[in-house]
This record gives structure tokens, sequence and C-alpha cells, in this order.
């Protein structure tokens, strides 16, 4: 269940990452797909690491990180889709450092969950696989999901993108002021 709960974010960012995708060969859903299942697979891992000592100091501003991260994508994949420019490079999900920021943002809230996984003293590789593996198996196929839409709404794309990830980086801003 935590697997599941963690992954959530992942998934929708996937989702979004599927509309841009053209020509979509598995190699590229991969690539999606193990960035976010690592990463997710990692933060909890560190954050188990870290301890409980910083746990107080990491909840208080996590959900800042992810908020701010996914907002600025969003608002420049929106920028761009308004911009008249022919020259701009499009929204690239497949791009390196692109992959990287969206990989980090949503899997902050793991490296909270990672500290509170030290404190009950669970046992940390077997945990950190299944997190690892459902975030895997869900964002492949939200890669294909989000693909299978993105060719039904190819002229909003970009639009639609930046909305989601803004919501998303909403939704776990919310979450961290509220909890």
């Amino acid at each position: 269940m935590i697997g599941v709960g963690l992954a959530a974010d992942a998934f929708a960012v996937s989702l979004t990452s599927g509309l841009y995708i053209r020509h979509l060969k598995w190699q590229k859903a991969l690539k999606v797909a193990i960035a976010f299942g690592i990463f997710q697979a990692i933060m909890p891992l560190m954050g188990w690491g870290i301890g409980v000592g910083f746990r107080d100091y990491i909840i208080r501003f996590d959900h800042w990180v992810g908020f701010i991260l996914l907002t600025l994508l969003g608002l420049r994949m929106i920028h761009e889709a308004i911009a008249d420019d022919e020259d701009r490079e499009p929204f690239n999900p497949l791009n390196i450092e692109t992959l990287f920021v969206l990989a980090v943002a949503t899997s902050i809230d793991a490296l909270a969950a990672g500290l509170g996984l030290a404190v009950l003293q669970t046992p940390i590789l077997l945990t950190i696989t299944i997190i690892g593996l459902i975030t895997f198996w869900l964002c492949l196929g939200g890669v294909y999901l989000g693909h299978h839409f993105g060719d039904r709404f190819q002229d909003k794309v970009e639009v639609i993108g930046g909305v989601i990830l803004i919501a998303i980086g909403s939704r776990i801003l919310w979450q961290g002021i509220t909890a």
C-alpha cells in the first residue's frame, strides 16, 4: 500500500510524459518508468539512512520543493504552448535533465516515508524493492496510457500537461500543509 501511495504522483507525471512522446517505442517508455522506479526506491533508502534526527526538518519543507519544481515545469510547458516562437524547443520528458527533475519532484515524499520506515524498523531492502517495482510498473502503464490520449488531444497537449503538473504540485503542497 505504501508503494502504491508513493507511486501515485509518479504515475500521474508519467501519464503527462506519455502525452508528449511521439512515436512511442518500448525503450522510451522504459526510460521514464526506470527513472521513476529508481528514484522512488532510492529516496526512501536515503530517508531511512538519515534517520529520525532530521525527520521533522525535512517534513517541514518537502512539499514546498515538490510544488515549486512541478509548478515551474508546468508553467514552462504552458508558456511554450502559447508562445509564438518557431525556434522554441518543445517539452521533452525524455531529456535527462527534465526526467531527473520530474523524478526528484515526485519522490521527495518517499524520502520522508523512509524516515518513518526507520522508526518502524522496517526491513528496508525488501520495502524499497517493492516500492521501486510498483512505481516502475505503474509508470510504464502510465506512459502508454498518456501516449494514447496524447494522440487524441495533440493540439492541446502542452497546456493540458502543464496544468496537470501544476495540479500535482498543488496537491503535494496542500497535503503537506494540511498534514
